[in-house]
C-alpha cells in the first residue's frame, strides 16, 4: 500500500474524504450493516496545520512531504501487522488485531516524525484510535466503530494521541505501562450528531510517562 503514496502519480493513492467516509458510515447504519463479527482496533491519523502550510509550500513540496510521512507511518503499522485502508490526504485509516500493536506502532511512528521537516513544515500527527467490530467488505471496513474511531482522532487537538474507553479496556493498564504510557481522562467526551453512533463514548489522552519521556 505504501507504494502509492510514494509513486509521483497523485491518482494512485486511494482516497476519501472524512465527510464522504461519514455519509457512508450512516448509510450502512440504516441498512443494518455496521457490525462485524470479528474485533479489531481502528487508528485514524491527520497531520495538523498541513493543509495551511500546504498552500503556501506548493503541490510539490506537500507531496515530498507526504512521501516523508509514509515512510514514518507506514512502515510502523507494516511492522505491527497492521493494515493501511484508506489514505485520506495527509491522513489514513488503518486496522490492527490487538490494541497493543496498534498503540506501539503509532507511537514508534510519532517518535520517527519528529526528525521530519519539509519547506519550514515539521509534521504533528493527531491520531484516533478505537476497538469494536467493522464490517469487513473487500479491502474495506465499515460501520459505526470507524465513524467512531475518525471522530476521536477529530478530538486531538494539536497533535493528540487518544484513544476510546473501549481500547483502553481491551488493552488493559499493565500492557500500556510496558508501552511506557500512560492514559488520563480527556478533556471533553465524545459528542456525536450522526445516527446510530453511541453518545459519552469515554476518551483518554495517551502521553508517556514522564520517567520515560525524551
Amino acid at each position: 500500500m505504501m507504494e502509492r503514496v510514494l509513486d509521483p502519480a497523485p491518482g494512485t493513492a486511494r482516497e476519501v474524504s472524512l465527510g464522504a467516509l461519514q455519509v457512508w458510515q450512516a448509510v450502512l447504519e440504516r441498512c443494518g450493516r455496521g457490525r462485524g463479527t470479528s474485533e479489531v482496533t481502528i487508528v485514524f491519523t491527520d497531520l495538523v496545520g498541513f493543509s495551511t502550510w500546504a498552500l503556501e509550500a506548493g503541490d510539490d513540496a506537500a507531496l515530498r512531504l507526504l512521501r516523508k510521512v509514509a515512510r514514518c507511518v507506514e512502515t510502523e503499522i507494516n511492522d505491527h501487522r497492521g493494515q493501511v485502508v484508506k489514505r485520506m490526504g495527509d491522513g489514513l485509516m488503518a486496522i490492527f488485531p490487538a490494541p497493543s500493536l496498534a498503540i506501539e506502532a503509532i507511537v514508534k511512528a510519532r517518535r520517527a516524525l519528529k526528525a521530519v521537516e519539509e519547506s519550514g513544515y515539521k509534521p504533528k500527527m493527531r491520531v484516533g484510535i478505537h476497538t469494536g467490530s467493522p464490517r469487513a467488505i473487500g479491502d474495506d471496513w465499515l460501520g459505526v466503530d470507524v465513524n467512531v474511531a475518525a471522530r476521536i482522532m477529530e478530538s486531538g487537538g494539536n497533535g493528540g494521541l487518544v484513544i476510546s474507553g473501549q481500547t483502553l479496556d481491551a488493552l488493559g493498564d499493565e500492557e500500556l505501562e510496558a508501552l511506557g504510557l500512560v492514559a488520563k481522562p480527556h478533556r471533553r467526551f465524545l459528542k456525536v450528531k450522526l445516527a446510530g453512533v453511541p453518545e459519552g463514548v469515554r476518551l483518554y489522552t495517551v502521553k508517556r510517562r514522564k520517567a520515560e519521556a525524551s
